[in-house]
């Protein structure tokens, strides 16, 4: 699974590019944490702050954030932007997303732990921002609001053809990305997307690998 705040939590991939970093067992541990996550979340929308700013963002002090700020760059998250004057740290997200394989962490029941809280987090922060769009949305062009909030759809799949079909969706997110940089009539949009078993209670048998 691949996430990509800006704005929060959201896409998959399985390709690690220059932009993304793919967490392991320790680095999902660090991640896990309420403000952690946050501070990543920040940073990706609001670009390079000091601890104080960040904590003034988000309610917290400052020292705080400098210690969860420490700890997230052990992990490769952020980093220190070596522009800040004097003891002055300025800090910046170190990459645009971050992704990781539930697979490689089985091992790990601590990682898992640590992923089972991050996920429901996400889906926590998700379930936020779509109610204070709902909250907002009379006020947009209803020419937006017409392409933007809930759509969902059902897919008869293999477990190949999932693959390739959540391949595919990141192909095409990909290719959208950045396509409006420099026209002041865009707009960053969140996109999620969640797969989930219709029939929850009927797990396919065989191999589980």
């Amino acid at each position: 699974m691949t996430t990509t705040p800006p704005t929060g939590p959201g896409t998959w991939g399985s390709s690690e590019s220059p932009s993304e970093l793919h967490l392991g067992g320790e680095a999902v541990k660090v991640l896990a944490h309420p403000l952690r996550s946050r501070i990543v979340t920040q940073l990706r929308r609001s670009g390079p702050l000091t601890a104080t700013a960040l904590a003034a963002l988000l309610g917290t002090n400052s020292g705080a954030t400098s210690y969860h700020l420490r700890r997230l760059e052990t992990v490769g998250l952020v980093e220190d932007t070596d522009t800040g004057k004097g003891k002055e740290r300025i800090w910046r997200a170190a990459v645009e997303q971050h992704s990781w394989t539930q697979s490689e962490l089985v091992d790990d029941e601590d990682a898992l732990t640590a992923l089972n809280w991050l996920e429901r987090d996400y889906i926590r922060h998700f379930a936020g921002k779509a109610e204070q769009w709902l909250d907002v949305q009379q006020d947009w062009p209803v020419e937006w609001v017409d392409h933007l909030g809930i759509n969902d759809n059902v897919a008869l799949v293999t477990l190949e053809q999932l693959r390739a079909m959540r391949a595919e969706i990141e192909d095409v997110l990909l290719k959208y990305r950045r396509v409006g940089q420099g026209n002041p009539q865009a707009k960053r949009v969140a996109v999620y997307t969640y797969a989930y078993p219709v029939d929850l209670d009927q797990s396919p048998r065989g191999d589980r690998s």
